[in-house]
């Protein structure tokens, strides 16, 4: 380095400069995991899709009997599962971006987050009830 190049300043702590994080204290681990869902959901919509389409036009006994595959519910599962973490993160991020009253914003990210396990605990139970037959 000669005389005349000045350093790089920066904004962060020595510790933040270590731990790699920005302002709010996550890094890009809620990017990085809506990428992973999304990339998941991608690779398994073609499957889901389908599984739909030999559901199509089935009574209940028809859809218990193509849901009681195991790699057809579990493939099923992994798609729910990776729908709602995928929904509670994107929700999380315009929560957190737009809405600016905290008491209101720590309320809608709790119902946020209830709601995407409401919501995969329903589907969970839909899908393992059906292909029970039960």
């Amino acid at each position: 380095m000669s005389a005349t190049d000045t350093p790089k300043r920066s904004m962060r702590t020595p510790l933040g400069r270590v731990r790699n994080l920005g302002a709010a204290h996550s890094g890009t681990s809620d990017f990085w995991r809506q990428r992973i869902t999304g990339v998941a959901m991608t690779l398994l919509m073609i499957p889901v899709v389908v599984i739909v389409m030999m559901l199509l036009g089935r009574n209940q006994a028809g859809a218990a009997q193509i849901l009681g595959s195991l790699p057809i519910a579990v493939i099923l599962l992994l798609f729910i599962f990776a729908s709602a973490w995928h929904m509670k993160i994107g929700m999380q991020v315009v929560i957190e971006d737009y809405v600016h009253n905290e008491k209101l914003k720590l309320t809608a990210i709790m119902l946020n987050n209830f709601f995407s396990v409401a919501v995969a605990l329903a589907s969970t139970y839909a899908i393992l009830k059906l292909s029970s037959g039960v």
